[in-house]
């Protein structure tokens, strides 16, 4: 009689174990429907619509339609010398030349991000080596210069030659043309963001084509490019675009066709 009493609980609970299965069986079981098949157009977005920018033309150097014209070859309206006013190097057959009684020049404008393109010369019976020879420099928001150099045929410590991140990095290759030809950048700068510290939560960074070469690929500006010592972190906001007025003994070297597309 034990026996049985045993075997009808056991029965018992099988049934309900059975009774508790019942159910998630039955969704097992039920059938439903599959996704629907992938169209091209579910991956697919129309708007916004990018707005429309007109290249500049290769033959006339033209900038492109958004861009603001910083040089044209007629005058220096848009640039201020620091600590003078007005603007001293010599405008001469479409193109700027140095003045070396005169100090840097730089934009009346201040930028953040952007996208500068100038072109840039020396003189063809250049004199000099190393950094005594063609030197000037983009000095972007007033505090991290990309260097320019004559480095054709012209060794000197490779964070300073031309296209380097001044002190910092030098370019991937030398792009440099030879003296009397013209030489182009493109430089795509983004600005930094700061913490509350003062510190880069995202550090400035920039981008170089220097011929149409990449020289700086999206690199990492660690601070202001200082002539003596480290770079050194400080938190700003916009800043204009400097040119540099070397003191180096050689020939000035000249600009032309100067413009930059904010970011």
């Amino acid at each position: 009689m034990k026996h049985l009493s045993l075997k009808i609980k056991a029965l018992a609970v099988l049934t309900g174990i059975a009774a508790c299965l019942l159910p998630a069986a039955q969704a097992q079981e039920k059938e439903y429907p599959e996704p629907e098949p992938m169209r091209p157009g579910m991956s697919e977005y129309w708007t916004p619509q990018p707005r429309i920018v007109t290249p500049g033309d290769i033959l006339t150097h033209s900038a492109p339609s958004d861009a603001i014209v910083l040089f044209d070859g007629k005058d220096l309206s848009q640039w201020e010398e620091p600590g003078h006013g007005e603007a001293r190097w010599i405008v001469h057959d479409g193109i700027v030349t140095v003045n070396k009684k005169a100090g840097d020049i730089r934009t009346k404008e201040n930028f953040g991000s952007f996208q500068l393109h100038l072109e840039w010369s020396v003189p063809k019976d250049i004199e000099g080596e190393s950094q005594a020879r063609g030197n000037s420099g983009v000095i972007i928001q007033d505090r991290y210069e990309v260097q320019i150099l004559d480095n054709y045929q012209n060794e000197t410590y490779v964070n300073g030659m031309v296209a380097s991140v001044y002190k910092q990095t030098p370019p991937a290759v030398n792009a440099m043309r030879a003296p009397g030809e013209w030489n182009v950048y493109d430089i795509i700068y983004t600005a930094p963001i700061f913490k509350e510290d003062g510190s880069y939560l995202y550090p400035p960074r920039v981008t170089v084509l220097h011929n149409n070469v990449v020289v700086q690929c999206n690199t990492i500006i660690q601070g202001s490019t200082q002539y003596i010592g480290f770079p050194k972190v400080s938190p700003h906001g916009e800043g204009p675009i400097r040119l540099q007025m070397h003191g180096d003994p050689s020939k000035a070297i000249s600009f032309r066709n100067i413009w930059v597309r904010k970011l």
